[in-house]
């Protein structure tokens, strides 16, 4: 089953936690300060692959974790860090985040990565905590959280030219006939109801990818017969392909058609609007040469130059190709070629720099991602901890500013979800 759109949540491992621990042996019997710290927690990573061409899988896999990070041991042991979780999505995979709708990434090439849920740091135990004035420190650290989000994916499939116009006029039959893809093809709207991807043939040295966008109508960008879910996939493309049926055998008008599917382009994305295309009028079998000039000349008079072509008979399909293929190639020659850039990349949420300190009845708020992370970590179980908590904090300034706003010793402080009693 083709599946373009999906949502996912992904979570980092968690750190591994530090531990307190000290030599002690027949030979030491009073040793020094031996806990290890943890291992980090794994990432969640996602890369791009041609082994994988659709989101179906991700329907009954809708969550992904990375494990955990090992905690320390004694005798300086450090736990090992929680291996990454690799998960392989389509080239063309855009990712989103679910909440702020950011485009975290574009998988556009084969083998593009991103990290989309870092682990969590793992704590250090107290053998990382010995200074000269503390020999013997009965401190250590948590582990933290890893990352933790949901995530839109969203697939737009990678093809060199799309085929689009109205339901019926052929783009299935025509991609059919120039390449190996068995469409399915009957005579009611709607038929494709996924697109058809193709590699057609020019000549036997040249090839060019090739996708049929099921779906468009009149108002589709806003949902209309199926067109928002692959109006997407258009974006992808070099070269559109716009067929129109020259014989209205639905009872529209060819150039009509033409003119509303253009607006249906501009309304989604206006740089569509701007897109090399070429016409092409399906079904002239059924016209004879008269009928046939005055379409080409109307569709002449608004500046569009259209191929009258028969798909059933194949009359004039080589050169339609041909057609393709040429306005492909000026169109690539037309490219900028950009610089290579890291094929690995990292989504990141750094969150407010510095802190705030706000004062109530009840004490004290202190609020800040540096802060509040060091108080998530910290294990404030010993008087150790508690020293080393004051220093710290004095050297980011929070008890500074904490002074400047009326603050005495054993007042209360808030910090995340921590109340304490600071002596400073």
């Amino acid at each position: 089953m083709f599946i373009d759109e999906t949502t996912v949540r992904v979570r980092g491992g968690r750190g591994g936690d530090g531990v307190i621990h000290f030599l002690s042996n027949r030979h030491t019997p009073r040793g020094g300060p031996d806990g290890g710290n943890g291992g980090t927690g794994g990432s969640v990573l996602f890369r791009s692959s041609s082994s994988v061409s659709t989101l179906y899988s991700f329907r009954n896999q809708p969550r992904f974790t990375a494990e955990d990070g090992v905690g320390g041991a004694r005798n300086g042991c450090h736990g090992a860090r929680g291996e990454d979780l690799l998960v392989l999505v389509p080239v063309g995979t855009v990712i989103r985040d679910a909440d702020s709708e950011e485009v975290l990434a574009d998988l556009l090439v084969e083998g593009d990565e991103i990290i989309v849920a870092e682990g969590g740091e793992g704590g250090r135990g107290n053998g990382s905590f010995v200074t000269s004035r503390r020999q013997a420190p009965r401190i250590c650290e948590r582990g933290l959280s890893g990352e933790e989000r949901t995530l839109r994916l969203e697939l737009k499939l990678i093809a060199d030219i799309g085929i689009m116009g109205y339901p019926n006029v052929g783009k299935s039959s025509l991609i059919s006939s120039i390449s190996r893809v068995r469409a399915k093809v009957a005579d009611y709207p709607f038929t494709t109801l996924v697109p058809n991807l193709g590699v057609v043939d020019v000549d036997g040295k040249h090839q060019f990818v090739a996708v049929d966008i099921p779906g468009l109508i009149e108002g589709a960008h806003e949902g209309r017969g199926l067109g928002d879910r692959f109006l997407r996939h258009v974006e992808r493309t070099r070269v559109l392909v716009h067929m129109v049926d020259i014989a209205a055998l639905e009872g529209r008008d060819p150039l009509d058609d033409y003119q509303r599917i253009r607006k249906e382009l501009s309304a989604f994305n206006p740089r569509l609007a701007t897109r090399r295309e070429v016409v092409v009028g399906n079904k002239a079998d059924l016209l004879d040469e008269e009928e046939i000039a005055t379409i080409v000349e109307r569709f002449a008079g608004i500046g569009v130059e259209l191929l009258p072509v028969s798909v059933a008979t194949m009359s004039r399909i080589r050169e339609l190709v041909a057609r393709m293929y040429h306005a492909l190639d000026e169109e690539r020659q037309r490219e900028v070629v950009s610089p290579a850039t890291a094929r690995r990349k990292v989504y990141r949420y750094r969150g407010e720099e510095g802190f705030r300190v706000e004062r109530d009845e009840e004490g004290y708020t202190v609020t800040g991602n540096e802060v509040e992370t060091l108080l998530r970590k910290l294990v404030l179980n010993s008087q150790d901890a508690l020293e080393y908590l004051e220093d710290r904090l004095e050297r980011m300034g929070v008890l500074k500013e904490l002074r400047k706003q009326g603050f005495h010793a054993g007042d209360c402080v808030r910090i995340g979800d921590v109340e304490l009693e600071l002596e400073r």
